[in-house]
């Protein structure tokens, strides 16, 4: 499991790009951008990382669940995870 500050970081990043969105994207579309420089660096959705719902781990992230490789794999076994089965050939 990540570390909680690192899933905190991440939260906080995610609460920056959705509250400058519009703001950004009316300067982008002016071409202010000196203003846009001017806007948190934080604020920019390139700095938002993909992470796992229930561990917060950065890598083997499977974008379909919303979770990581390992996490897909015990929910998978357990039946957890809709339409999903073990495969055998």
């Amino acid at each position: 499991m990540a570390r909680k500050s690192i899933i905190a970081r991440q939260k906080k990043r995610e609460k920056l790009v959705a509250k400058y969105a519009a703001k950004r994207q009316a300067l982008k579309e002016a071409g202010d951008y000196q203003a846009l420089a001017l806007l948190p660096k934080n604020s920019s959705p390139v700095r938002l990382k993909n992470r796992c719902l229930i561990t917060g781990r950065g890598r083997g992230y499977l974008r379909r669940f919303g979770i990581s490789r390992i996490k897909f794999r015990e929910l998978a076994l357990q039946g957890k995870i809709p339409g999903v089965k073990k495969t055998s050939w």
